[in-house]
């Protein structure tokens, strides 16, 4: 009795777990109280609970070695982290699309995001593949465009079934110059266009003459140029150039400016060797001087390159895209091999060019979520502060995406890491069992496209995948998992 007196009269440190209201009125009596953020698994849906439960009891054994099935995911997802580390992407060369991209055709026009047809395509991905026709002189103006795009003769194939990605409507066409990414780890190889700069251009869904016109101009003279200086330099290696850009305040999706400086230092040499007038080889600087998203045309095949050599491996519960096509969102996952598990498109939050504003934006769309994929971009915020200038926020509020990024990711990055959390590697691996069990869904900045063609970007800001995607792929990973257990 003299201990529970002892304990009423001294001063009580309190835990409290759930809603705050609680905290606010212990503290408001003198109580040193800590918060602690917690919520129910899985946002308390009954279906999804006892999946999570399966997965980790003990009564649902492996007979063959008396593991539970989350057991078999972390030995996977172990391994998949692994491979990721491991991977090495470099810049072996530039080409034209039909020739280098696997299974290219000249009535094929590959996009952003999962599957979609012409007629659910949303404004400015139709813009773009309007813009791609008249460049490729298959059509004269709009309408006619408009005409062959609608008529069947034109295929429409997701970036990512041909081992391939594009920013905002990613749009490739057949004679379009791509990157050439290879991964020295695994021998695979990923592709991406060329960067046009910000503003109206084909990526946006603009189609203008002068949109036309820079295309023509990056596909003459910029990517010949680029090329060349490439087998001049010899390959690039673009892990290194990645690693150096996050200690130097980029984020690697929508801050690239250290990247594309180190770009440039790195080619500048071999690209004064090149056989073309001084003239030329001073424009060709200037385009990617002026251009400081330059570089994310070579971080977004960086992260396919490497991730797609987890894309079909078994019991693994890690995503291997997630990707948008302005209509919908979709994400693909290891152990499901190249399903798609899609939710519409969600809108993005963030800060408008002036004269635009929330009506005029077209829901998210884009490629360029391989980089948070990677581990970079949203999740390598924390190092980038400055990102806030252009999406919007506090600089605080990129250290603590970064933070959150970590509660569902299987592990960090040995190779990218970010100085002012400790050089911390990013946080790596998006765990889809992680995402649904705590409710948090990866942190993605991006462009905000106008949702009519022909306007291109009008902002940037940050954007919240659905969480539908990952509940739906975590009941099919236990469907399949089950299935392949005979459980």
């Amino acid at each position: 009795m003299h201990e529970i007196a002892k304990l009423f009269e001294s001063r009580l440190n309190i835990a409290n777990v759930g809603s705050e209201i609680f905290a606010r009125s212990l503290e408001f009596q003198g109580a040193q109280v800590v918060q602690v953020d917690w919520k129910i698994p899985c946002g308390g849906k009954d279906e999804l609970i006892s999946i999570l439960t399966k997965l980790r009891t003990r009564e649902t054994r492996v007979a063959t070695k008396g593991q539970t099935l989350q057991d078999l995911i972390d030995e996977a997802n172990s391994r998949a982290l692994e491979i990721v580390n491991a991977s090495h992407p470099t810049v072996v060369g530039i080409g034209r699309a039909l020739d280098v991209i696997p299974g290219m055709e000249t009535n094929l026009i590959l996009h952003a995001g999962p599957p979609v047809d012409w007629e659910n395509m949303c404004g400015p991905m139709k813009g773009a593949v309007m813009g791609a026709l008249i460049y490729e002189g298959m059509a004269s103006d709009e309408k006619e465009a408009a005409s062959l795009a609608a008529s069947g003769k034109i295929r429409f194939e997701p970036c990512h079934h041909h081992s391939a990605v594009g920013p905002m409507a990613g749009i490739i066409s057949p004679s379009m110059p791509v990157w050439i990414v290879e991964n020295k780890h695994s021998g695979n190889k990923a592709y991406c266009t060329l960067n046009e700069g910000l503003g109206k251009v084909l990526r946006y869904g603009a189609y203008s003459d002068e949109v036309i016109k820079k295309l023509k101009w990056m596909e003459e003279v910029l990517a010949p140029v680029l090329g060349e200086a490439i087998q001049i330099h010899g390959d690039i290696d673009l892990r290194t150039l990645i690693a150096q850009a996050l200690q130097m305040g980029d984020e690697g999706h929508n801050r690239n400016k250290a990247g594309t400086s180190l770009l440039i230092r790195e080619l500048a040499p071999a690209i004064a060797l090149v056989k073309a007038d001084e003239r030329t080889k001073s424009e060709v600087l200037n385009f990617m001087h002026s251009n400081d998203h330059f570089f994310l045309n070579l971080t977004m095949p960086a992260g396919k390159s490497s991730l797609d050599p987890i894309s079909d491996l078994r019991h693994c519960s890690l995503v291997t895209a997630m990707a948008r096509n302005g209509t919908e969102f979709g994400i693909r996952v290891s152990g499901l091999g190249d399903r798609w598990f899609t939710a519409p498109a969600p809108r993005v939050k963030g800060l408008y060019f002036p004269g635009f504003s929330d009506e005029d934006a077209n829901p998210d769309i884009g490629d360029s979520t391989i980089c948070e994929t990677y581990g970079i971009g949203g999740f390598a915020m924390a190092g980038a502060p400055a990102i806030v200038e252009f999406v919007g926020g506090k600089p605080s509020d990129a250290i603590a995406f970064t933070l959150s990024m970590y509660e569902i990711t299987v592990g960090e990055s040995s190779i990218y890491r970010i100085p002012l959390l400790g050089f911390r590697g990013t946080p790596t691996g998006i765990d889809i069992i992680k995402v649904v069990e705590k409710g948090i869904v990866p942190a993605i900045n991006t462009g905000i496209a106008h949702k009519d063609a022909g306007i291109g970007q009008i902002g940037a800001g940050l954007v919240e995948p659905p969480l539908k995607c990952f509940e739906d792929a975590f009941k099919a990973f236990y469907t399949r998992l089950t299935k392949e257990m005979n459980l």
